[in-house]
């Protein structure tokens, strides 16, 4: 049995009554009469390959294909598959934003899965644009988005209250990724002492995405119209987790399209080179992103019933989240070192 019949064995209210279909990828997109379109090819180790289905009348995406080229990423897809079949089944009002699963395929033996598109524009497109993230007013469009979609996701899911855990397995994987660093236990230890910390509060656990940075958020009118790449997703986990994420990955890139040395524009106090540089600047800067940046996570530790002062602790175990399960391994290098720049400053603060 392939691994794609697998997965439609394992979820049969895809298709009714019906045997599990053995299309193709190409045979899909040649049957469903829609024009195609390559969207991305994603270069991390596990690559996956999205093929966009368009409609030749409306000139709108239809359909999402999502196929896998190794076998890890093809776990990926399946854990998305299970991921976006239990939140719809939640129903809640979000789930317009959201793909739902319609269909599966395989693509060189491993299971694909066809999605309903979700409309809007990526919010790539914005931040990437000339000093788009140099303007106050952009910026806080971008965050408040965010912030009424987390709210919304977070506040019809939210179920058991529980301490909150930012850990989820990220301080083994620290310790065995990186285990030739002779410095990897001083690591550990301050993580176990933000960990600890953060345990004081309690938080309700809700549906988490799990990578939400803006390339996986879709815009339309001002507000958060479609959220994908639910691989990394949990229909019940830590939200903070999704909070931070947002907030680290938004600042990670302020400086991209800065040559090294220069300032950066509409940030008085971010110069471009340092790798980081952004989130050191929203950490420890001055100037209205900083501000954003720490009133973003405070409003959402303070909605979802933690201590607002804790959104430095918060930030911190995010940035060690991404150094211990990002695929690549340079930039879970570069989060490591980013983690220990600024819980060193932290800790001569203290």
């Amino acid at each position: 049995m392939s691994s794609a019949t697998a997965v439609m064995d394992e979820f049969p209210e895809l298709l009714g009554d019906a045997p599990p279909p053995r299309s193709s990828l190409w045979e899909f997109v040649q049957a469903s009469g829609l024009r195609s379109l390559v969207a991305a090819a994603s270069r991390n180790p596990n690559a996956k390959i999205t093929v966009l289905l368009v409609s030749p009348l409306s000139g709108q995406s239809v359909l999402a294909i999502k196929v896998p080229t190794t076998d890890a990423a093809a776990r990926a897809i399946e854990a998305e598959a299970r991921v976006l079949i239990d939140l719809h089944r939640l129903g809640p009002r979000v789930m317009e934003t959201i793909p739902r699963i319609v269909d599966m395929v395989e693509f060189e033996g491993r299971p694909g899965i066809v999605m309903t598109a979700v409309q809007g524009t990526p919010m790539t497109s914005a931040y990437l644009q000339w000093r788009y993230t140099a303007r106050h007013e952009s910026v806080a469009v971008h965050l408040a988005a965010v912030d009424t979609w987390l709210a919304d996701l977070q506040g019809e899911t939210a179920g058991e209250l529980a301490p909150l855990d930012m850990d989820g397995g990220v301080a083994a994987r620290l310790a065995s990724r990186f285990s030739d660093d002779e410095r990897v236990d001083d690591d550990l230890d301050r993580l176990a002492e933000i960990y600890a910390e953060l345990r004081r509060n309690t938080v309700p656990r809700t549906a988490v995405h799990g990578d939400l940075w803006f390339g996986n958020v879709l815009l339309s009118g001002g507000r958060a119209s479609g959220v994908v790449d639910w691989e990394d997703g949990a229909t019940l986990g830590e939200p903070v987790r999704d909070l931070v994420r947002f907030a680290i990955m938004y600042a990670l890139f302020l400086d991209r399209r800065t040559r090294a040395g220069r300032r950066v524009a509409g940030h008085p106090g971010l110069w471009a080179g340092d790798w980081g540089a952004g989130v050191e600047y929203a950490f420890d800067g001055t100037g209205w992103f900083p501000e954003l940046f720490r009133r973003f996570l405070r409003d959402g530790l303070a909605r979802l019933g933690a201590a607002p002062t804790s959104w430095r602790d918060a930030a911190l175990a995010g940035v060690a989240e991404v150094a211990a399960l990002t695929d690549h391994d340079e930039f879970a290098r570069l989060h490591l070192e980013l983690f220990r720049r600024l819980a060193g400053r932290e800790a001569r603060r203290s």
